[in-house]
């Protein structure tokens, strides 16, 4: 159980780390201190889910489906493009990120929208999270413990970015600053968006 367990914690660890655009989500929320811990906690959850759903079967079926794994890609794309050129337009105007959208804060609802669709509407979490992390619990001797490993991975993980982050915040809030993660952010997204199109 607990070989299993250490497993699961250990690849999970391991692909989560590699920053990408749902890190870089988290991260420019807990600067902004913009409802970052709901955040953290509903990435922890989409990714214990498709754990879960990827150790006990839908990692065979994603496998099969060219359909599917089509549609993650272009619909990933799409998104990803317009979630970069927002960051774009932000980087290259005279807005701080910690003033949100030019409205004040954004409410919980809109926020945790924007981290569902950062998280469900990229295709690298079904090519890792389901595919590579999901086959390799599938075999495992205790697959539940597998997927107790990768989640404690996500949980550990995404609170330390957020209240790490949180923390670094005042430290880190001058425009400049602000600008430069966008822009960051921006070049991730379109990165991410390019190999997914070029692939």
């Amino acid at each position: 159980m607990w070989h299993s367990y250490v497993n699961g914690l250990l690849v999970a660890a391991g692909l989560i780390m590699a920053i990408g655009t749902q890190n870089a989500f988290v991260l420019a929320q807990s600067l902004r201190r913009e409802h970052h811990l709901p955040v953290a906690l509903l990435c922890v959850l989409c990714d214990a889910a498709l754990v879960t759903l990827g150790v006990f079967g839908l990692a065979s079926v994603l496998a099969h489906s060219p359909l599917l794994l089509g549609v993650a890609r272009w619909g990933g794309a799409v998104f990803l493009l317009w979630y970069g050129a927002k960051a774009l337009r932000r980087a290259c105007s005279r807005q701080s990120l910690n003033q949100g959208e030019g409205n004040g804060q954004r409410s919980r609802r809109a926020v945790l929208l924007s981290a569902l669709a950062v998280t469900l509407l990229n295709p690298h979490v079904y090519l890792d999270t389901v595919l590579l992390i999901g086959s390799l619990g599938a075999q495992q001797s205790v697959p539940s413990a597998y997927v107790a490993g990768a989640a404690s991975a996500s949980l550990l993980w995404f609170f330390t970015l957020a209240l790490g982050a949180a923390w670094l915040a005042p430290w880190l809030a001058r425009p400049a600053t602000w600008r430069l993660l966008d822009l960051m952010v921006a070049v991730m997204m379109f990165a991410v968006a390019a190999q997914l199109i070029f692939a």
